[in-house]
């Protein structure tokens, strides 16, 4: 792919410029986005879907399918060097993060409790019996970056390591675990590894904005809608945002929806600068006193327009395959923020292809992914003397 020449001094002014101006937008955030969410998010989501929708897809899709796209291995070159070259940037020996989900909010102690009387067609792999599995789970920021809370871009990840899983895995490096990822918009950043190896180019620049306001408007859209300043990790839906097996014929994508009542917690100092880490603090409080929980749903695919596999950019249809829970994740009131339990962290490697078969990820998003978690994980831990564990959910932790 064609590299971006560097960026000039009046470009990374105005880019400076930019997201001065959407951290300052994040600081008065809570007092106008829970009205306009409730009353425009969406109806404006379904609008820009529709346009999304509406563009030529680059390649010709067919349910259940997956469709290689022409120069994807060439982009996860790319996307591999680019992330690379960025964290031997901005981290010394010892103290690299990851290249993304990069900051860790707080990694806790779970269960996931698979529902009894699942419909036949979803109880396969995982879900194929109500059973009950120890887990961990990490709550992340977005990255590259890991910079105050209320400074990042309004996007929370989770990645939850469930273990004590019978059955070969899709990776030889872990044998008991499947490893489930989210993000808290319902679509990717970009719509595929084209894209994304375009924007990885742009951060390594310093510029990533302009990857959204050169030709990626409709992507911004939808990122705008649904980025917000975060009050808790434990109070916004994450959404898995690309495909994969249920079974041997069925696609599925899942989510998690936040189980809890009551309004949304304020992030106290607002509108000046909160605490730098209020997120990880939110959930410490929060779980120092009470469980918290999540429904894990499933959406089955139904066709190549309205759910597709290699368009991470288009929400997949809830009108059209609404989402069924199928597991909870029970995370039980406990103490997780010791400096032991947070640098458990940098051990665990949660990759989607830590998985089963009958949970292969799917589309070109997830087949980069193999490639990128594995090295970049594989990069970070060496730098870091930290080599990778398969926890087994009996790890103890210094107070």
């Amino acid at each position: 792919m064609n590299r971006p020449p560097p960026a000039g001094a009046l470009e990374r002014a105005l880019h400076g410029s930019l997201v001065r101006l959407m951290q300052l937008e994040r600081r008065v955030d809570p007092l106008v986005r829970p009205a306009l969410d409730s009353l425009l998010r969406e109806p404006l989501t379904r609008v820009v879907q529709a346009l999304i929708r509406l563009q030529p897809a680059r390649v010709r899709e067919r349910p259940g399918e997956e469709t290689p796209l022409p120069g994807e291995e060439a982009c996860v070159d790319a996307i591999v060097r680019d992330m690379r070259d960025h964290m031997h940037r901005l981290y010394r020996p010892g103290e690299y993060e990851r290249a993304g989900n990069t900051k860790t909010h707080g990694v806790v102690r779970a269960e996931l409790r698979v529902h009894d009387g699942l419909p036949e067609a979803l109880r396969h792999g995982l879900f194929a019996t109500p059973r009950r599995y120890p887990a961990w789970v990490r709550f992340g920021g977005p990255g590259p970056a890991s910079p105050p809370d209320i400074d990042d871009v309004g996007v929370l990840s989770l990645g939850v390591k469930v273990m004590d899983v019978p059955g070969p895995k899709l990776m030889d490096d872990e044998r008991h675990t499947q490893d489930l990822t989210g993000i808290s918009t319902p679509v990717f950043t970009t719509p595929d590894v084209i894209a994304n190896a375009q924007l990885q180019a742009m951060i390594r620049r310093g510029t990533p904005l302009w990857y959204f306001l050169r030709g990626h408007l409709l992507d911004s859209l939808m990122q705008a809608l649904w980025s917000r300043t975060q009050t808790s990790p434990l109070e916004t839906g994450y959404w898995g945002c690309v495909p994969y097996r249920l079974g041997p014929e069925a696609v599925m994508q899942y989510q998690f929806r936040p189980l809890g009542d009551g309004p949304p917690r304020a992030v106290p100092g607002l509108p000046g600068r909160p605490s730098p880490n209020y997120l990880r603090e939110a959930l410490a409080a929060t779980l120092r006193t009470r469980d918290a929980a999540f429904e894990l749903c499933v959406q089955r695919q139904v066709d190549a327009r309205h759910t597709p596999i290699e368009n991470a950019s288009v929400r997949w249809s809830e009108r059209l395959s609404p989402p069924v829970p199928v597991a909870t994740l029970h995370i039980p009131q406990q103490v997780f923020d010791s400096p032991a339990q947070l640098a458990f962290a940098h051990r665990l490697s949660i990759h989607p292809w830590h998985a089963l078969e009958a949970h292969r990820p799917l589309g070109n998003q997830n087949r980069a992914r193999r490639r990128i978690y594995e090295e970049l994980s594989r990069l970070r831990q060496a730098m870091n003397g930290t080599p990778h564990v398969e926890p087994d959910g009996s790890e103890t932790f210094d107070a």
